[in-house]
């Protein structure tokens, strides 16, 4: 790793930089991983199976949750919680702007509307007083006229802004005076804890914090199986419908149709989905599972390093702590202050790229999208404080493999970017 950093190579065209040095993200695979995908490949057993079946109880047991149903994709899984909470056309659901698309779009499989909310400006999740004005002004007939009309806004869908959970007896609160129901987004929040003040225990992301939280194991999230998600509730009959529904809407599922004791028959109760998880995707969750806490030690270790090391760096602001939270810091994100630098975000992120730092931006929000903006017609002036805020996002490399040197080096190169682009 190089001991000073080049302002004047970062001038340089992307395309002539040597290859990233520092990826955004590194998985953390165990040999006990590898070996149970060996021994699953061996089995003779690929499909959804008793990989599958050990991973949903692990998972559980994990969060807290009475069950658990594990799926292709976080996607997949918020998909599943809709359709088994009867989400019909022509409804609403409040859904953050700051989020990734999947939150909105499962909405839009339904006919379903998503009605965007802004951010809050300082832990960029959900803000529940734009929520509340957003169904002031549909009350009134006072949003865009694409969306003004007789809809019934039925749910709401808060997400955990890099791992970082909202309060959710505000949200339960909050859902309960207008009759909503909730579904977690919890992507980023795995694992993760919320309370109220240091005299509550804690709770954990998925333990009764939702009608149906859902998680994702994308290939860079917390834990991962590659590809992969799990919906986790209280309610049996909730997972019943979702089980149900993520395997063609078939009456037994293929391990209980081809096992020894199982049945080769079945009926077709509904027209599902495609959406079960592999053994061979599950063998690698077991083993993350195991070791997601340790992993989250890591990551909070590194966060602390970061927060400690650029503290004094009068251009950028960190992100938030809070006692009452437990981080699973899957992100670790910061806001550039543009007014004391000379350069915008795009071109900071650039030349972090240029010295070899695999930093992103989470995200550009929906109503900043082509489609919510011509199907919804939501401005930006909607939005005032996302708008705002998301041109002042990097997220920087955060992952349990992260070297020393490699975070002094992240370190040095924001520290001398902010000196030689001060304003």
């Amino acid at each position: 790793m190089q001991n000073s950093v080049n302002i004047e190579a970062m001038e340089r065209p992307l395309s002539e930089v040597p290859t990233t040095q520092i990826p955004f993200f590194r998985p953390e695979l165990s040999e006990g991983a590898v070996n149970e995908v060996v021994a699953t490949l061996r089995s003779g057993w690929l499909t959804s199976g008793p990989k599958v079946k050990q991973f949903e109880r692990d998972f559980a047991t994990a969060v807290g949750a009475s069950y658990a149903v594990a799926v292709n994709s976080c996607t997949a899984a918020l998909h599943l919680a809709l359709d088994a909470l009867g989400l019909q056309a022509g409804q609403g659901v409040l859904v953050p702007t700051m989020t990734f698309a999947a939150t909105a779009e499962v909405i839009r499989y339904f006919g379903a509307i998503p009605i965007l909310v802004d951010c809050d400006s300082i832990n960029v999740n959900m803000s529940l007083v734009d929520a509340k004005q957003k169904l002031d002004q549909l009350a009134t007939n006072k949003l865009q006229k694409e969306i003004n009309g007789d809809i019934r806004v039925v749910g709401i869908i808060p997400v955990h802004v890099g791992g970082l959970m909202m309060n959710m007896e505000e949200v339960e609160n909050f859902s309960i005076r207008r009759g909503l129901w909730v579904v977690e987004d919890a992507a980023h929040a795995f694992p993760a804890a919320w309370r109220n003040d240091t005299k509550q225990p804690w709770r954990r992301c998925g333990e009764n914090t939702a009608a149906v939280s859902c998680f994702s194991f994308y290939a860079n999230k917390t834990i991962t199986t590659g590809e992969g998600g799990m919906a986790t509730t209280s309610s049996q009959e909730l997972s019943e419908r979702m089980r149900l529904m993520s395997l063609h809407g078939l009456s037994h599922d293929a391990w209980e149709r081809y096992s020894g004791g199982g049945n080769w028959d079945y009926q077709i109760v509904e027209p599902g989905f495609k959406y079960n998880l592999t053994d061979i995707a599950a063998a690698i969750g077991i083993h993350q599972v195991a070791c997601a806490e340790q992993m989250r030690r890591k990551r909070e270790r590194i966060a602390q390093r970061y927060l400690e090391s650029l503290r004094d760096v009068k251009e950028i602001e960190l992100p938030p702590q809070d006692p009452n939270r437990i981080h699973s810091w899957h992100l670790f994100p910061i806001k550039l202050r543009l007014n004391s630098l000379t350069i915008d975000r795009n071109t900071f992120l650039q030349k972090l790229k240029q010295a070899g730092i695999g930093a992103s931006v989470h995200w550009r929000p929906l109503h900043l999208h082509p489609y919510y903006q011509d199907k919804f017609g939501w401005r930006a002036e909607d939005f005032p404080v996302a708008t705002s805020v998301w041109k002042q996002l990097i997220s920087l490399p955060l992952f349990p493999g992260l070297r020393e040197g490699e975070v002094s080096y992240v370190v040095r190169v924001i520290k001398d970017l902010c000196r030689h682009h001060r304003r």
